[in-house]
């Protein structure tokens, strides 16, 4: 800026112009710096970068989000700078939306798009959603606390103005609160008392409704559930057209979709109604493809999602393993369809086995797709003996097929059919034929049945409390009984969704109606391991990780039991295994831990009452809504501790932000140590003047061994009555470790053996510019003091006192009155595994 700046300032009393004043703006964000590391936010110096970059006139949005980008590109020197950042975006926002609550609904309400013909009825906001603002808006108004928008972080809040925040005009016209507060009201209406509960824990980021349920709660709209899963209506014309049209009305309305093709003939197969020939899934499959492309999520805010789902031994399935790759006919590629198999146990020990594998049509071996266990066995070498199959290869020339496909593309996931059947609660209706676009839905669906399911989760890292122990300290403590109380909301708030939801097509309200199933799963699993200092892969972790989905299994039980007492159980409830008294972890043959005492009445309450939804846990990937709240993806380990953050107005870098707060506890944060780690692409392992224990908790994905994640995949399964998404991470990928990887996820038991492979090449972080003198600066021999980190200790929860607090929050079914720790030994942990497949001794997997 050479001279003054004008800031133009338009409001709906006209246009203001005014000089820019330097001091005002340093005032401001000294104000907006409240419970930050003021030490470390150095003011001065953004004030005058923001002032040199300043153009002769600029409006005041703009002049918001020019100083907030100018705070985001300090985030890597200090975390700090992303909460300012997000509090500048806030003061915008605020100046835009400078409307009560309910003045706020009225203004929404009467928008008419300007291209909307007036004959045509309009609105963004359903009546009943209105009337019901109208009718208690003081009482709305009052509840709003505007000041926790001030703990969104900066990428959060633009993740919500980007897709979230409802717009009119172009222009945003809500804050993250009355988002917070219209999904609550969109979910509850006249029961104030659980708004203002729902408002309360999502805007103290406690949980949160899945994307679906933020974007349309409380609209004409209101398509609030997140995933589909749909079956070929049939074999016919007919019946795929009908399913295509299907997927494009549930596509339009934010869903994710899961599609099994493995009952559609294969190519070359006989046609009896034309006397002709078919071409099989591919030409079909381009089809599904366009219609993913063209009918996006929700109107433009995420792409269309399909993922298919196929058996192996479908003759067809070489060609679908080709499908996603970046080479060969473009006729044969459809790279916006993703691609799942489900995969009977008879597949995986004819590879283990190194055995022959038949390939069938399904119009000439029916049923395979509709049995499992023995029945598969027994039908499949059936169909062998008697010569009906298309083709015979060797079971390990379609495995390798498999695993080059997966080094490719990361796809195809793996899900093992068997295990998902077994362990459901929803065996009693039929076989499950494929999971959701995620892999973590499990649900049965049919022609006449499109299975449907309402996500929400968890903050991990908001549920942990400081206490004083017995030396006088204060140390934090994860709250279970937080988590158990919390979790029952989300409980009851999913499946009152199942009721209020709009329902894009009327087989999927059926299914829904029917069988109610929910799926609760968490975020910032990673985040809570760190602010209580235990690796990710240290006993502890794993301990607690298992405690975690007890717990929320425990109280998802609880409370649908207690829905069912007063509304009944959901109409399919009879003949499933926890009519039985089966629950998950029996399923497993698995013993709770001692953290809760009352499974046995649990289940006697439930043989009592029933449930009111057959399904309750599945940890999904939450990759935008964990964004939203600042926390790390579901149960994932982070991958780097240096990345990007992309918003419309560029990139920026990013460093693991307690990893910054523990080096300059240290005195180790420079622009030195910066570089290194982004010469390291992330990691911190070979950087000598970190001391071990640091090294040890800042481990990335590519420094855990798999066997831990898979490991604690199957520990917490036990308490997944559906399934979770695990990715798999392989820093180097040969064919030997992935076999290896995939077999020992089969043999734990787990459902969903892989969703992505990741790979360290595909995911190698962008390569900032780097200042190389500076970062041979790094003295590694400096020595520096454990005493010096400013962090709390971690005290591990005593289950007695647990049952002592829950006696305060208990249901009315209440009544009236540890897991083994394994050795980790990391199948990747040493050498590369050599696996040659023929010699089955070289395989970990299959000589263990």
């Amino acid at each position: 800026m050479t001279n003054s700046t004008i800031v133009i300032s338009k409001s709906s009393s006209g246009v203001t112009e005014y000089e820019f004043d330097k001091d005002k703006l340093h005032k401001l964000l000294k104000s907006l710096c409240f419970d930050l590391d003021a030490t470390h936010l150095k003011l001065e110096p953004i004030v005058e970068d923001i002032i040199r970059g300043l153009p002769d006139r600029i409006e005041i949005q703009e002049l918001y989000e020019f100083v907030a980008e100018a705070l985001a590109s300090r985030i890597v020197y200090h975390p700090d700078y992303a909460i300012l950042a997000g509090r500048v975006i806030i003061k915008k926002l605020d100046s835009i939306v400078s409307f009560t609550f309910s003045e706020n609904i009225k203004r929404i309400k009467a928008y008419r798009h300007p291209r909307v013909r007036e004959s045509k009825p309009y609105s963004l906001l359903s009546d009943r959603f209105y009337d019901v603002v109208l009718k208690h808006s003081k009482f709305f108004d009052d509840l709003i606390e505007k000041s926790r928008d001030n703990e969104l972080a900066y990428f959060g809040i633009k993740t919500l103005e980007n897709s979230y925040l409802i717009r009119i005009n172009d222009q945003i016209a809500e804050t993250p609160q009355y988002m917070f507060l219209r999904v609550a009201i969109g979910i509850h209406f006249e029961d104030l008392e659980s708004v203002v509960e729902t408002y309360d824990l999502m805007s103290q980021k406690y949980l949160i409704h899945a994307s679906p349920t933020l974007y349309n709660s409380g609209t004409e709209f209101n398509y609030l559930s997140s995933c589909f899963l749909l079956a070929m209506k049939e074999d016919s014309i007919d019946g795929i057209y009908k399913t295509l049209h299907d997927a494009a009305l549930i596509s339009k309305a934010s869903g994710g979709i899961g599609i099994h093709m493995h009952d559609i003939r294969a190519n070359g197969s006989f046609i009896a109604g034309t006397n002709g020939v078919s071409n099989g899934l591919v030409p079909m499959l381009r089809v599904f493809n366009n219609t993913a492309r063209y009918v996006d999520q929700g109107g433009g805010k995420r792409p269309g999602a399909f993922s298919m789902y196929i058996e192996p031994w479908h003759a067809d399935i070489f060609d679908i393993l080709e499908m996603r790759k970046n080479h060969g006919n473009e006729e044969h590629r459809t790279r916006d369809l993703f691609y799942g198999l489900w995969i009977p146990d008879l597949f995986m020990k004819r590879v283990k086995e190194d055995k022959d594998w038949s390939l069938f049509s399904p119009n000439e071996a029916p049923g395979l797709s509709d049995v499992y266990g023995d029945e598969f066995v027994e039908l499949y070498e059936k169909y062998e003996q008697q010569g009906l199959a298309y083709s015979t290869v060797k079971a390990h020339k379609l495995w390798l097929a498999i695993l080059e496909s997966q080094t490719e593309t990361g796809i195809p996931y793996m899900l093992y059919k068997d295990a998902c059947n077994i362990k459901s609660n929803q065996k009693n209706l039929g076989t499950i034929k494929s999971s959701n676009l995620c892999c973590e839905i499990v649900q049965f669906s049919s022609p006449e049945e499109t299975a449907v399911c309402n996500l929400g989760s968890l903050a991990l890292p908001s549920y942990l409390m400081t206490v004083v122990n017995s030396e006088g300290e204060e140390v934090l403590e994860f709250d279970f009984v937080k988590l158990h109380k919390y979790t029952k909301v989300l409980t009851k708030n999913l499946n009152k969704i199942i009721d209020v939801t709009r329902y894009p097509i009327a087989s999927s309200e059926i299914s829904n109606k029917k069988h109610r199933p929910i799926a609760i799963g968490v975020q910032g699993l990673a985040d809570l391991f760190l602010e209580l200092r235990l690796p990710f892969d240290s006993p502890q972790a794993k301990h607690l990780n298992i405690q975690i989905l007890e717990t929320i299994y425990h109280a998802a039980i609880e409370q649908s039991t207690e829905l069912a007492f007063r509304d009944g159980p959901y109409e399919s409830y009879e003949g499933s295994p926890a009519s039985q008294g089966i629950l998950q972890f029996d399923m497993w043959n698995h013993k709770p831990s001692s953290l809760y005492d009352d499974w046995d009445t649990l289940k006697q309450n439930i043989k009592n009452f029933g449930l009111r939804n057959s399904l309750l846990v599945a940890p999904m990937p939450t990759a935008s809504t964990s964004q939203i709240l600042g926390f790390n993806e579901c149960f994932e380990p982070y991958t780097s501790n240096l990345y990007t953050r992309r918003v419309l107005s560029g990139e920026f870098q990013v460093v693991n932000k307690y990893l910054i707060k523990d080096l300059i506890d240290l005195g180790l944060w420079n622009s030195s140590m910066r570089n290194k780690i982004i010469l390291e692409n992330g990691s911190i392992q070979n950087i000598a003047s970190i001391p071990e224990d640091i090294k040890q908790l800042y481990k990335t994905v590519w420094e855990i061994s798999q066997k831990v994640i898979v490991d604690m995949a199957s520990d917490r399964g036990k308490f997944i009555d559906q399934s979770q998404s695990m990715n798999i991470y392989l820093k180097s990928p040969t064919f030997g470790k992935l076999t290896s990887c995939h077999f020992y996820a089969w043999e734990k038991g787990l459902k969903t053996g892989m969703y992505y492979l990741r790979t360290q090449a595909a995911s190698r972080a962008i390569q900032f510019t780097v200042d190389l003198e500076e970062a041979k600066k790094i003295d590694n021999n400096t020595e520096v003091s454990p005493n010096t980190l400013k962090r709390k200790k971690y005290l591990e929860i005593d289950h007695v006192s647990l049952k002592k607090a829950r006696n305060h929050t208990q249901g009315y079914l209440t009544p009236e009155s540890q897991s083994r720790e394994e050795s980790i030994i990391g199948i990747y942990d040493s050498t590369p595994i050599v696996c040659d497949i023929l010699e089955t001794e070289s395989c970990q997997s299959c000589s263990g």
